[in-house]
């Protein structure tokens, strides 16, 4: 008589017992259930499928009862005979399975970028990393960040990034597209793929459009320096506001400057790469934006307008400490604030950070001054390499000092109210860099 294909039924499993020793109950074609004593009456149970390869036999686990019912355990034995029947060893095989998906996880597109964050982490400002891994984990990983990186495609990466266009997010799409790059420049780096499929993502995408802090036409400086004169809504923002312009710093750079970056009687401001942060003071570690120190010489007018402000914040930390706070500087929108006070729209007319548009301007159109001795003293960030390089090196620090003095006697010039072209500024104690010193 032929034997049946399957001898077990759900309820045979289901009332299996545990004994002393471990048995199995076989079911047909290989498959059976291994029943192990583990203290309880029902016992533990497991499906296995016996086979031979290559003239050895073996066995291979198929699930743990009731989790893999015998449905499931038939569904499974079927699938293994099937790789075996194409010549390959099941057990081999889920191993290799097992393998790849360890490397995967290694692998993935989550994985990858964690690890870049976190070789990154160490050159970034605190809340700065922060603010990165928090766009990575709302915007990409939810898309792809199980993805190998070595199976991810251009159009992929479009998809990810067109979910923050979508909703109009257009400038965080391009800070988004500038991170999926150098993850994917790290993951060749790392050996993990071999071509970058994130370098045909420019253009791929709709941009924001460029919107360029404000600032004034030269011709307007004479009203502004009036306006700053006549301020009458507190002594420090006022001395804030005409340092600013004096020295055409940025607002971290000078907000949380302290005491002891100054040396007065040398004329001279150090802006150190980190600040000491403040507890209590948000981004108070903020130093020089390219993380760099990088010394801005004083003129007269400046070294006398800290010290007017020494008798008001000399015995606190900080240079421009707020008059309603302790141990605090002014906020960060107390000086747009300001000029919204004198008159001025800061989205239209002029912001704080358009002040160091005219002075840089003026520097320019004097004619008097090299341009690197400029950049160098606006700490702007040089993009060709070598360039950049040799400005680091290159303070020009007498050249600087001469022309921060000019600056300086400029705008005294100006708030008489009468405007001068920054080139025909050579006289009234203007000093006039030769020709022959510019490079």
């Amino acid at each position: 008589m032929a034997r049946e294909k399957n001898k077990l039924t759900d309820t045979a499993v289901k009332q299996a017992l545990a004994k002393d020793l471990p048995y199995k109950l076989f079911d047909g074609g290989g498959l059976h259930l291994l029943i192990k004593p583990n203290g309880t009456a029902k016992g533990a149970k497991y499906w296995h499928m016996k086979y031979h390869y290559n003239g050895a036999e073996k066995s291979l686990s198929l699930g743990v009862y009731p989790e893999t019912s015998l449905a499931a355990a038939r569904k499974e034995l079927a699938k293994e005979k099937a790789i075996l029947k194409s010549g390959l060893d099941p057990s081999q095989q889920r191993q290799l399975s097992k393998l790849k998906s360890r490397i995967s996880a290694t692998n993935s597109f989550e994985a990858v970028a964690r690890e870049w964050h976190q070789m990154k982490i160490t050159k970034w400002e605190p809340e700065h990393a922060k603010v990165i891994l928090r766009r990575l984990e709302n915007n990409v990983f939810p898309v792809i960040g199980t993805r190998p990186v070595s199976e991810l495609e251009t159009v992929e990466l479009i998809f990810t990034l067109e979910q923050a266009t979508s909703r109009g997010a257009l400038v965080l799409a391009g800070q988004l597209r500038q991170y999926i790059k150098a993850i994917m420049t790290y993951a060749i780096q790392t050996s993990r793929i071999k071509h970058n499929p994130a370098l045909d993502l420019q253009g791929a995408l709709v941009t924001a459009k460029t919107t360029h802090r404000p600032a004034l036409p030269l011709e307007e400086l004479p009203t502004l320096i009036q306006r700053i004169e006549s301020y009458s809504h507190g002594f420090t923002i006022k001395h804030a506001l005409q340092f600013a312009l004096l020295t055409g710093a940025r607002s971290s750079e000078f907000r949380f400057s302290i005491w002891n970056e100054f040396d007065l009687e040398k004329g001279l401001w150090t802006i150190p790469p980190e600040r000491v942060a403040v507890k209590g003071v948000k981004h108070s570690n903020r130093g020089e934006k390219m993380h760099t120190a990088r010394i801005i010489p004083l003129a007269s007018q400046t070294v006398a307008l800290l010290q007017s402000l020494h008798r008001l914040t000399g015995r606190g930390q900080f240079v421009f400490q707020s008059e309603h706070k302790q141990a605090v500087p002014i906020s960060e929108n107390t000086p747009n604030k300001a000029i919204r006070l004198m008159g001025y729209d800061t989205a239209k007319d002029i912001c704080l950070h358009g002040f160091r548009t005219m002075a840089c301007s003026a520097m320019n159109e004097s004619g008097l001054w090299n341009r690197d001795a400029i950049e160098r003293h606006m700490g702007h960030q040089e993009r060709d390499k070598v360039r950049a390089a040799y400005m680091h090196k290159a303070e020009y620090l007498e050249e600087r000092k001469q022309m921060l003095q000019w600056w300086s006697n400029y705008l005294e010039a100006l708030a008489s109210g009468q405007f001068i072209l920054p080139a025909e500024f050579q006289k009234n104690g203007a000093v006039v860099y030769m020709a022959t010193k510019r490079k």
